[in-house]
């Protein structure tokens, strides 16, 4: 049997969320029923983590084993004509027999995208969170500097999880203002750590919007870390402005 790595990029709209489901559209199975029109194989893939209904993603890892002949780059052609026009597969290579997108991933990377406008645009109601209030993206950033290195992040993480160990390294978290081609102000949130708490990106995002909004200080996201209390955080923001960028793995030999 020969293992792939996949990389893909998916509208998270229509899906029902990345894990497979019994009579929902979801994005694994999108990926599994492409792989069995290509190769005859009903198979499980393993994704290098699970993105909630309507969460998008440029890089999401996956892997799979196959006894296909099929050379990788054949694999990647034949598969995006098996799927429908919402997600692709962006590249794909043969790993090491023993490769798992799930437990060999050491971080991802993800961004979020609010519209801070004083009217919605139609085109991003599925893209990004819409904010009305005007939002001081510098306090929002400094904000976030707090909450940099090793934590426990119990309190950015949404009940019924059953992770024991809620300490993670938040390697960057950065909050920047753009205006897009369009003339569209957005404001971006980039986020990496070796790890995420369920929900964990969104209510960070929710809570650095509290303080944006100047309805909480720059030194509050920080100060609720040692209370272990999600109650104390922000709202969870809403996932149709959540991004996932990329998923690390260490260095191929």
């Amino acid at each position: 049997m020969r293992c792939f790595h996949l990389t893909v990029a998916y509208d998270g709209t229509a899906f029902f969320g990345w894990q497979w489901q019994p009579d929902r559209r979801t994005v694994q199975g999108a990926i599994e029923e492409a792989i069995y029109r290509v190769t005859g194989e009903r198979l499980r893939i393993v994704g290098s983590g699970r993105t909630d209904t309507g969460v998008h993603a440029h890089g999401q890892a996956a892997s799979f084993r196959s006894a296909t002949d099929l050379e990788a780059h054949v694999l990647l052609r034949a598969l995006n004509a098996n799927l429908p026009a919402d997600v692709r597969i962006v590249a794909s290579r043969e790993a090491a027999a023993d490769f798992c997108a799930l437990r060999q991933s050491t971080g991802k990377r993800y961004r979020y995208l609010i519209h801070n406008a004083e009217i919605p645009d139609v085109f991003l109601q599925n893209r990004a969170w819409f904010v009305y209030d005007p939002l001081d993206v510098e306090a929002m950033n400094a904000a976030a500097q707090g909450l940099h290195g090793r934590h426990d992040f119990k309190s950015y993480e949404t009940s019924g999880s059953p992770r024991v160990d809620t300490c993670r390294t938040l390697r960057d978290l950065t909050v920047r203002r753009s205006v897009d081609e369009d003339a569209r102000s957005l404001v971006s949130i980039e986020v990496e750590a070796d790890g995420f708490l369920y929900n964990m990106v969104r209510n960070l995002v929710g809570t650095l919007v509290e303080v944006g909004r100047g309805k909480r200080p720059i030194e509050w996201p920080a100060e609720i870390l040692p209370a272990r209390d999600r109650r104390l955080a922000g709202p969870t923001a809403p996932a149709h402005g959540l991004y996932m960028l990329r998923a690390f793995f260490p260095p191929t030999p």
